[in-house]
């Protein structure tokens, strides 16, 4: 069946791949017409489509004649003429799909033919790439066409002023990275004036290597966040106390599914050493939850592996990319875990501000399309998650690359000392070698037994990143041998014989020349001279064999294998691919299965010596076997984050689409008294309830409510005859009096912007409250699994009735603060002053599921987290425009977090607000 399903599958795709040819050929048919334009007659096809398309054509209707201007345009300025496979992948993308397109193809010229027809109706374009370094260089290569044909282009890069973005978004087309379009959402969706959102909708975005951004990042949602608790010296403490424990005695720990947990044993040996009577005592959970993350830290996560240590700073390993994720740090303690493991500074917890997964970013997009390598392998979740079909584009060369099948050792040790030799051969015969490594680790492993043998090679991992491109680019160069951590999104093609420009810029350093002040002579001569090596060493390297790409050890994703393998082959180019591995490798240890097993018991009856592999289909199956289990095991994380996040979506969709309608004007005055009687009348249900004997009502209550909810005690007298809504009419009529008293001491405009600021700042808070209660709920929800319950149901329960609770009292919020404060004069904030007049003064953090863990990254604007102009966070920051008046409760209203008002200097919860 599974065959039979394939080929229906396939079947269907041949059949668009001829429709899209079809498109394709009708494109060639404008290319003389095109051409014979002037260059300014070029430039005006923009403006002819737009106006085209505002008298009611389609975007369907002006694809050829917009995508033959783009290749026109193209060849004038890069001198690149897209190949017609490029054509049919912009067609793919243009379609709302995701374009597969082997390494070398060109994808990053095929953007600009959807890019282009999109952004006719000048909604706006997003090309989300996988770095800020993408993002610039293709802004600024393609940018030349776009500028070309008259549209302007946009740019987002880590750090940028607010005020920089906003032009940057108000382009046609805007590059930027998935992260810092994520984080300009969130922040668009906490700005207290309508000016300072940066974003103007969501379009279409072109996400260039999709897979890497949809897929592997999707564990890690991302969250603006702002100060939490503080709790160093705990991490310290439990990470001496776990220190030394042995496995299987003290502690059991499951890898492959990403736990560890402590026996009885154990345990008490910890709370021994931490001097705690019963760990699990602690009724808030806190300390359970230090010793499962100094567990993990010190166990399941290791140095060089999932994170590097660089100037005292831990920092986490990209597992896809092998690039250290600056910025970002684990969630939930580990983080702060591995840092008392490590002995650095322990940096102190956040707490949640604002939070979206990538998934439900991205499906924001009234368009969504990608482009990658390798997305065939991922299809059925880009469907499922993303209504994003796959659509394999061909080559525009037949691909003759030899791909080996695997060799297998016994050990570790065989394996690197097989792969040294194979370099070893190669490189003696000029062919060069792109050797691929799973870690940190490991490449460095390699790199030390190439030394010893006096082989020339360059390495790229997270430690050593800031060469990457100039190292790619040149590691098709004659007896180049290059060891890379892991090639996905590395945006750099690698060209036999090397990269002629990055030639020249060598030799004009190794002439004392910096090449950014070099003259046009000298940059010409270098050129030349470049070109000419270049062509030579590529004669010499087609005929060792092309690139050699050689993996020492299986990647748990079949796409990151893929995309190893396509660095070699390129463009027609000769090339070989082999995968070395041995049976100690974690994919095999840990997912090998029953074949595994007879593979390892097949060498042991033969007693074939360490040095002996085994090369057979059996293996390559095996293997395979092995990565599936892996990729749905992963899936299943990448669905459960989702899964929670979806329970929140509607309501985010819900706070947020409110937030807007406020900043674009939304007359809140006009609904007071609507929001006075169903705040009255729920909460006269509350007190005077109609399932209770009219003489237990709780008037008293009602009458202190009123007080607290008015700042005033002159509540006229209740009626007792048991008429609920005759008091509902008291109580309403007497806080509109209130409110009225309010207004009319003020001009309407104050009283509309009093309203919308203080609305604001209600929401804000209350939404904040409530996802720091949703962290809490998703902490523990599991343990509800042992009931025989169903979390996410359980989850879904609780979120609604939270938020529920959370809408039916923020009007009531609302209220309390209108009808008890005062207009002080302040100075207007600034458009970059962040939230609620608080500054980004440093990259609060995201949050996430990185490798099994939740991983966290900070928000790219720079520092520690979100703060307040006084360093509170926004949260605890009283609005700078009020001040309180002079009421009968000076404590009532009064933010946990603030200052006391005694003028003690604690917060108030800690001083007079202790007991309330």
């Amino acid at each position: 069946m599974p065959n039979l399903f394939s080929r229906l599958l396939s079947r269907g795709a041949d059949k668009q791949l001829k429709e899209l040819e079809q498109i394709a050929s009708q494109v060639s048919g404008y290319e003389t017409a095109m051409r014979e334009l002037s260059d300014e007659g070029l430039r005006a096809q923009t403006e002819r489509l737009r106006a085209r398309n505002a008298d009611g054509e389609t975007l369907d209707d002006l694809l050829p004649e917009a995508f033959a201007t783009v290749r026109e345009a193209s060849s004038r300025v890069l001198g690149m003429r897209h190949f017609d496979v490029q054509i049919i992948g912009g067609i793919a993308l243009h379609r709302g799909m995701i374009a597969e397109m082997k390494t070398g193809e060109g994808k990053t010229l095929v953007s600009t033919l959807a890019g282009y027809l999109n952004a006719i109706p000048g909604d706006g374009v997003h090309i989300v790439t996988v770095n800020d370094y993408l993002a610039k260089r293709d802004s600024e290569w393609m940018g030349q066409i776009y500028r070309f044909l008259g549209m302007s282009v946009g740019l987002l890069q880590n750090g940028m002023k607010l005020s920089l973005k906003r032009p940057a978004y108000a382009a046609d087309v805007t590059y930027g990275t998935n992260s810092e379009f994520g984080f300009d959402y969130l922040r668009d969706n906490m700005v207290t004036r309508a000016n300072m959102r940066v974003q103007r909708g969501h379009h279409f975005a072109i996400v260039d290597e999709v897979d890497s951004i949809l897929i592997d990042e999707a564990r890690t949602p991302l969250i603006i966040s702002g100060a939490g608790t503080k709790s160093a010296s705990i991490y310290k403490d439990f990470a001496r106390a776990v220190r030394g424990l042995t496995q299987d005695v003290d502690f059991e720990m499951d890898e492959a599914k990403h736990t560890i947990a402590t026996t009885e044993v154990g345990l008490r040996k910890i709370e021994s050493n931490l001097g705690v009577d019963d760990i699990y005592g602690d009724m808030s959970g806190q300390l359970v939850n230090h010793l499962q993350q100094a567990l993990k830290a010190q166990y399941m996560f290791h140095r060089d592996q999932q994170y590097v240590v660089v100037d005292g700073e831990v920092k986490i390993v990209d597992e896809f990319t092998g690039r250290i994720m600056e910025g970002r740090r684990y969630s939930e303690g580990l983080h702060q875990a591995i840092e008392a493991k490590e002995g650095v500074f322990v940096r102190e917890e956040n707490q949640t501000l604002a939070t979206i997964t990538l998934q439900n970013y991205f499906r924001l997009y009234d368009k969504l399309s990608g482009m990658t390598g390798t997305a065939m392998t991922e299809d059925a979740e880009f469907r499922e998650i993303y209504s994003l079909p796959v659509q394999a584009i061909p080559s525009n060369k037949p691909v003759i690359r030899e791909d080996h099948d695997d060799l297998v050792y016994q050990t570790i040790d065989a394996k690197f000392n097989a792969v040294a030799d194979d370099v070893t051969k190669r490189h003696s015969q000029g062919q060069p070698c792109l050797v691929g490594t799973v870690s940190i680790e490991s490449s460095e492993r390699l790199s030390r037994i190439l030394d010893k043998r006096g082989i020339e090679h360059e390495v790229l991992n997270a430690k050593f990143h800031e060469r990457e491109a100039q190292i790619v680019a040149q590691a098709g160069r004659e007896n180049a041998v290059t060891i890379a951590t892991n090639m996905a999104g590395r945006g750099t093609d690698i060209l036999l014989g090397g990269n002629p420009d990055e030639l020249a810029e060598e030799l004009l350093r190794e002439a004392g020349v910096d090449p950014e002040e070099a003259d046009g002579d000298q940059r010409a001569v270098a050129l030349e001279q470049a070109k000419a090596t270049c062509a030579t060493e590529r004669e010499h390297v087609v005929a060792a064999g092309g690139l050699c790409v050689i993996g020492t050890e299986r990647h748990e994703s079949r796409r990151i294998d893929n995309q190893l393998r396509g660095r070699s082959g390129r463009q027609g180019d000769p090339g070989e691919t082999q995968f070395y591995l041995s049976l100690d490798d974690d994919l095999m240890r840990l997912f090998g299965g029953d074949r595994m097993d007879r593979i390892a018991a097949m060498m042991t009856k033969y007693d074939m010596p360490p040095d002996m592999p085994i090369q057979a289909k059996m293996v390559t199956k095996a293997v395979e076997s092995a990565q599936r289990k892996v990729e749905e095991i992963n899936f299943s994380m990448r669905k459960n984050v989702l899964d929670y996040d979806d329970v929140m979506n509607k309501q985010r969709q819900v706070i947020y689409e409110e937030r807007n309608k406020i900043l674009d004007g939304k007359d809140l005055v006009e609904h007071i008294a609507d929001v006075t009687f169903e705040t009255v009348q729920r909460r006269v249900a509350e007190f005077c309830s109609e399932s209770v004997d009219v003489d237990d009502w709780d008037l008293k209550g009602l009458r202190k409510w009123v007080a607290e909810l008015t700042g005033r005690a002159d509540l006229p007298p209740l009626p007792e005859n048991g008429d609920q809504q005759e008091i509902v009419e008291v109580v309403g009529d007497y806080v509109g009096s209130c409110y009225k008293e309010k207004s009319d001491r003020l001009s309407s405009e104050i009283i509309q912007e009093l309203s919308a600021q203080v609305m604001l700042r209600v929401i804000d808070t209350r939404w904040m409250a409530y996802l720091q209660e949703m962290d809490y709920l998703k902490t523990g929800i599991g343990l509800r699994g042992f009931g025989q319950r169903d979390p996410l149901v359980e989850y879904k329960t609780e979120a609604y009735a939270a938020f529920t609770e959370l809408v039916n009292t923020m009007y009531e919020d609302f209220l309390r603060t209108i009808l008890r404060i005062e207009l002080a004069r302040t100075p207007e904030p600034t458009e970059d002053d962040g939230l609620r007049g608080a500054k980004f003064s440093g990259p609060a953090e995201v949050d996430g599921d990185q490798g099994g863990a939740r991983a966290v990254a900070r928000a790219p604007q720079g520092g520690m987290a979100v703060r307040g102009r006084d360093g509170k966070s926004p949260a605890a920051s009283k609005p700078s425009t009020y001040r309180k008046s002079d009421d009968p409760d000076p404590y009532v209203g009064i933010g946990r977090n603030d200052p006391c008002p005694c003028g003690s200097g604690k917060k108030f919860k800690n001083c007079h607000g202790r007991n309330r």
